[in-house]
This record gives structure tokens, sequence and C-alpha cells, in this order.
């Protein structure tokens, strides 16, 4: 387990990745009960649900030395959402694998933040920390997030698409498509 101050804080030209307070659950409560912000997922989220999440996104940094940060954008908005990186907790084809996810509010939607943010999660994944590859995934009608994938270079092969496990067969959302980013190719850009 690693103490909270020595999360790092991640920063990028108009980005703040930083860990989470107890005054960050209201505003990411709020995203997670936003029916547009969840619309590529299963539900919208409950308070209680949320405040789960967001304890065991914080406990992710504890177990993993890594997690998903929040998003503040200093001076505009100091809850923009958030981004980072974590284990997969699923078994699938493409698992044990490191993902890097996100999820904003709408205000910040559409100013490429989603981009810079994942950009300083992946140099953090690739630089410190040193992984082989991540992976990003999410169903094929969520085009906003896909675009986020192709700006930061990630690449989809049909093969590698899969059924979310923790969906029931046939689920409207059960389709997912795979983007992958390996450490070399992170490199070499």
């Amino acid at each position: 387990m690693i103490p909270e101050a020595s999360i790092p804080v991640l920063q990028g030209t108009r980005v703040l990745l930083r860990h989470w307070t107890d005054a960050d659950l209201a505003p990411f409560a709020a995203m997670n009960a936003d029916a547009e912000v969840m619309q590529h997922f299963p539900a919208t989220l409950s308070r209680a649900e949320s405040d789960q999440l967001a304890s065991r996104v914080r406990a992710h940094f504890e177990l993993y030395g890594f997690g998903v940060w929040v998003l503040e954008i200093p001076g505009e908005l100091s809850f923009a959402g958030c981004v980072g990186l974590q284990q997969v907790s699923f078994d699938a084809h493409f698992t044990p694998a490191v993902e890097i996810a996100w999820r904003l509010v709408r205000p910040a939607w559409g100013k490429h933040y989603a981009t810079e943010a994942a950009e300083c999660a992946l140099r953090y994944a690739f630089e410190v920390k040193q992984f082989p590859e991540v992976v990003s995934f999410t169903v094929p009608a969520n085009l906003r997030s896909q675009a986020v994938m192709q700006r930061l270079r990630m690449h989809n092969k049909a093969e590698d698409n899969f059924a979310h496990p923790k969906l029931p067969a046939g689920h409207a959302l059960s389709a997912h498509v795979l983007y992958r980013l390996r450490h070399e190719e992170w490199i070499a850009k």
C-alpha cells in the first residue's frame, strides 16, 4: 500500500490529474447520475453506488500504486471528471491488462481535455511504470471515446473485439471494441 501523499500528480498544458478528496464525491456522483454521460454504460449510478465506485478507485491506488485520477482544469473546473489507469477486472482474451479510461462532465466535452489528460496517464504508464501495453475499450456506438483512442495512436483489430463478460449475453451494450497501444509504439512517436 502506498500513502495518498505519494500518489503522483500529473500535469499537462491545460489539465491536472490529482488524487481524490472527499470534496470530489458529490460532483463525481452528479456526473455518474447524468444520463448523457452514462449513455454507453448499463445504468446511471445512485449516490451510494457512486461513492462505492470512488472507494474502489481510491483503493486501487493503494493496491497497485496507480489508478484513476481526478481531472481538474485549473481555473475552470475543479472537477472535470476522472482519467487514469486501472487493472482490467475481468477475464478476457487480452487479460491481464492495464486499461486507460476516462469519464468527463459534459461542460468538459469537445475541448480535447480527455486526450490531453490521457496522454499524461500514458506517459506515466510507459515512462514511469514501464507497462508493456495499455488497452482501452468501449461499445461500438461510443464514437467520441473511440476518437480519443485514435488520437492517442491506439489501434483496433476486429479480431480483438469482445463481448463484455460482466454483461449478460445479448445485452445491448455487450459488444465492445478493444484498442491497444504497446510501449514500443509510444516510445517511437
